[in-house]
């Protein structure tokens, strides 16, 4: 083990009372590893620290707050990190062709080059555990045409994408990084009541966006206590696997995008989600004209 204590050392992004990263800090810290639990909101991290997980603040969109945390472990630790999860995210839910891209930008600032910037500066403590781990925290949507979250999925894939090549890059330094494709979690993400604009060319539709589109990944999610307790298990394993798949939703996901193709989502998507209703919609209309 890489600490003086003998014990294994985490740090997590985004641990918000409420979100994953909350109970991947209750989880990792039952299993007797050291847990340095960060958010941008250190008041959101009181019912952690209470149990006696180190707790500091930790803004991944400046690389300052990241340098600060990066000084701040290896004091706590001497020099090393064991895991480095990476969890905190932003969502964001409007059609393409409404979204704001100034939003867009501070989600991705979060979603991908937040990440970037945590792998960056804690890379070298993770070197020297002598076998370190980074998780990603991914989404199923990164892998699906979810309407009316383009940018968010967007977002998701490039975390894929980066984390996918980052694993063969950090395996000579025995780094393992393991992408968790997360499906529906109960978690404060996806809790934005965002409603499509009057002029928005998905205003047929709006009622539609508001009853499903909203709160859909929230049906049937998984327990976040269950959640934690998978993911924890399978990046404490010897060998991690590149991908884990779990949450709600995420087995269909994979047998629709393994057997089917991306494609065979566009029937059940376009019905769920009032596409093919807006088109009828449409087909009306132009009829009338």
């Amino acid at each position: 083990m890489s600490t003086s204590s003998n014990r294994k050392t985490v740090l997590i992004t985004g641990c918000s009372s409420g979100g994953i990263g909350h109970e991947l800090a209750r989880e990792y810290h039952s299993k007797g590893l050291r847990v340095i639990a960060t958010a941008r909101n250190p008041a959101a991290l009181e019912s952690l620290a209470s149990l006696g997980l180190e707790t500091f603040e930790l803004d991944v969109t400046k690389i300052e707050s990241v340098r600060a945390g990066r000084d701040r472990v290896l004091a706590i630790t001497g020099g090393t990190l064991d895991v480095l999860v990476n969890n905190a995210g932003k969502g964001h839910s409007l059609p393409a062709t409404d979204f704001d891209l100034d939003e867009v930008k501070e989600m991705f600032e979060v979603n991908v080059f937040g990440v970037m910037r945590m792998v960056q500066e804690f890379v070298p403590l993770l070197i020297a555990s002598g076998d370190g781990r980074i998780v990603n925290i991914g989404s199923i949507t990164a892998l699906m045409p979810y309407p009316f979250g383009s940018s968010y999925n967007a977002s998701k894939a490039a975390l894929h994408s980066y984390g996918n090549t980052l694993r063969l890059e950090m395996a000579p330094f025995n780094v393992q990084v393991i992408t968790i494709i997360t499906g529906g979690v109960k978690s404060n993400i996806s809790r934005s009541r965002r409603m499509i604009p009057p002029s928005s060319l998905y205003a047929p539709i709006a009622d539609i966006f508001a009853q499903r589109r909203v709160a859909r990944s929230q049906v049937g999610a998984m327990p976040t206590v269950d959640y934690a307790r998978q993911v924890v298990a399978q990046t404490l394993k010897p060998r991690v696997k590149a991908w884990f798949w779990t949450g709600n939703f995420s087995l269909f996901c994979w047998l629709i995008d393994t057997f089917a193709g991306r494609r065979g989502f566009d029937w059940l998507f376009s019905r769920e989600f009032g596409l093919s209703a807006l088109k009828s919609i449409i087909s009306r209309q132009k009829k009338q004209n």
